[in-house]
């Protein structure tokens, strides 16, 4: 039999045969955008930021799981609404709704983010703290045909920066402004008060028979009269006034805007409050009271942060001296008083040395106890002298610097000379690691790192001579600047330590992110360890959780071979105190030799 082939079935074959091959092709390009559509889907379920994508009107084409999460919104019911609908964000301050950033990204065609601060408000009201950025969808056009939002939830990274915001400016004890913040917003005033024309009134207060409930009923009972009485004065100040708590029984209010008479009325108002105030603890009632000091802010260029604060302190001792219990406006002849404080006559000593260069500066060994060859660790410290060249210890003005804010003017003068005599070549060998302290004023100063930065290069000193410590206390009221500070510094080599640690034990959660090279233990917790258990278990805990983190520490106050033996038990790697050596004049620095190891 002969079965002829037409050219029509040909052709019908061949076009047969296309056709399959065409569809088995699409399928394989259907299979291909299905599987990659489905890889991009499992990539945006699978990261742990919030997506969000919408069309080129704003509607919503998908959600992974994270943002159905944190919205509240289910994939299905979302698809197809408006971003504004599910995506609904306001201001933490004001709770004012925050325009819709996809809209502003649509008509510019740029990336985007959130205003800082932003709420996202999840549909059964909860809410979270949010961080975002909105990019375009481009087409092979480079057209924008939709956008796609990425967001994550920074609530608790926000509360704890709140968190240690409100620890850095405010009291622990009463909730009030501490003298730090305090004195920030004092100097503001102060740098606005002669341009903008407005009377400010310094209010200084100290509490009278307030020693007398401590030392009858212990710090629990003087801690509840602080607290009670904080609260008192809050019912009594103005909404726009200033409250604070400047450290053990002294307060202070800043009148902002507010006439020397009108203030006064408001003190004596506190004062009668005081007064007729009782405080009963454990079936007894004490009777305190408060004497005060005004001082007008004038905004005339003589008056500084550290004079009005002593004008402050000088008018409350006058009431003080007249009787207690009284308000006292500050007079000139308050600071010629010959009963006078005597860290108000600091103030005028100290700035006498400061111009008269009176200054000297003093160092002390630091030993290793891991390597007796580890040599040419100092501290430095400044003495000063009065006008007869008799040298006066730190403990003698350093109170009155750091209450008047002179000690960011002797910081300065310490890191400029040190940097200046380590410029020496011949010092430069000799000295592996200066250690200088910094006051809480210091870090607190916009000015003073970039000072540093510039005295660095002024004087070609090595950074990585520098080890700058910041005591625990300093730290805590300043976090956020110490951060800063130690960061920037720390790019150029230098060194830090935490000075005092253990005084508070507040700070190890935060000493991995700070970057410590040091931890200074406290020297309460060494000068007794031979004798005291609870202290040597201090120092040992102190130690491991420090080594543990990979920072070094340094035991002060030793004085005795029994607690130097203790310590390299322990394993501490440094020592220092007057059994090491003694300090000693900067100029005095060659050949030192230590006690044996």
């Amino acid at each position: 039999m002969e079965v002829t082939v037409t050219q029509g079935m040909l052709g019908a074959e061949i076009m047969f045969t296309a056709m399959i091959r065409d569809i088995s092709e699409r399928k394989q390009v259907e299979e291909q955008v299905f599987a990659e559509k489905e890889l991009a889907e499992v990539t945006l379920a699978s990261i742990g930021d919030a997506v969000i994508t919408t069309d080129h009107r704003g509607v919503i084409t998908y959600l992974n799981p994270v943002a159905e999460r944190l919205t509240g919104w289910h994939r299905e019911h979302a698809e197809g609404e408006s971003l504004s609908v599910v995506y609904n964000v306001v201001q933490e301050s004001n709770r004012e709704p925050i325009a819709d950033p996809v809209q502003l990204v649509l008509s510019r065609g740029t990336v985007s983010g959130l205003a800082i601060h932003a709420v996202l408000v999840r549909r059964d009201g909860e809410e979270f703290a949010i961080e975002d950025t909105v990019a375009p969808i481009r087409n092979r056009h480079n057209q924008v045909i939709g956008v796609v939002l990425v967001f994550h939830d920074v609530t608790k990274s926000r509360k704890l920066a709140q968190r240690l915001s409100h620890q850095a400016t405010h009291d622990a004890l009463t909730g009030l402004v501490n003298r730090v913040e305090f004195e920030n917003r004092l100097q503001l005033l102060l740098d606005n008060a002669e341009s903008e024309h407005v009377r400010h009134v310094l209010c200084y207060m100290d509490l009278d028979k307030f020693k007398i409930v401590n030392d009858t009923c212990g710090h629990v009972a003087g801690d509840e009269l602080l607290r009670q009485l904080t609260r008192l004065f809050k019912s009594r100040v103005r909404g726009s006034d200033t409250l604070a708590r400047l450290g053990g029984d002294e307060f202070s209010i800043l009148f902002h805007a507010c006439p020397l008479e009108q203030a006064f009325q408001i003190a004596n108002q506190l004062r009668v409050a005081v007064e007729g105030f009782r405080f009963v603890w454990q079936g007894n009632s004490f009777v305190v009271g408060v004497s005060i000091g005004l001082v007008d802010l004038t905004g005339h260029e003589g008056q500084s942060l550290s004079s009005v604060m002593a004008a402050a302190d000088s008018a409350c001792y006058a009431a003080k001296n007249a009787g207690r219990n009284r308000v006292h406006v500050f007079q000139a002849q308050d600071l010629k008083h010959a009963q006078q404080p005597e860290q108000i006559q600091w103030v005028q000593r100290i700035e006498e040395a400061l111009e008269q260069d009176r200054l000297r500066l003093q160092y002390q060994p630091i030993m290793s106890l891991q390597d007796e060859h580890e040599d040419g660790y100092y501290e430095i410290f400044v003495n000063m002298l009065d006008p007869d060249g008799r040298v006066l210890p730190p403990g003698a003005f350093m109170p009155a610097a750091e209450r008047y804010n002179l000690m960011c003017l002797i910081d300065r003068w310490v890191v400029r000379n040190v940097l200046a005599w380590l410029s020496d070549t011949h010092t430069q060998h000799r000295v592996r690691l200066c250690a200088l302290n910094l006051s809480a004023a210091s870090l607190a100063d916009d000015d003073f790192l970039q000072l540093v930065q510039t005295l660095f290069v002024e004087y070609h000193t090595v950074p990585s001579q520098i080890c700058f410590e910041i005591s625990e206390t300093a730290l805590m009221a300043n976090f956020a600047r110490a951060s800063h500070f130690i960061y920037e510094l720390r790019k150029l080599g230098c060194l830090f330590a935490l000075d005092d640690f253990g005084s508070g034990l507040s700070a190890f959660s935060y000493l991995d992110e700070l970057k410590i090279d040091f931890i200074k233990i406290d020297g309460n917790y060494v000068r007794d360890i031979a004798d005291n258990r609870m202290d040597y278990a201090m120092v040992e805990s102190i130690n491991h959780l420090s080594h543990l983190l990979r920072i070094k520490t340094i035991a002060e106050f030793v004085e005795s071979q029994a607690s130097l033996e203790q310590l390299r038990a322990i394993g501490v790697d440094f020592v220092q105190g007057f059994f090491i050596a003694e300090p000693r004049p900067l100029e005095q620095l060659a050949g030192v030799r230590l006690m044996p190891r």
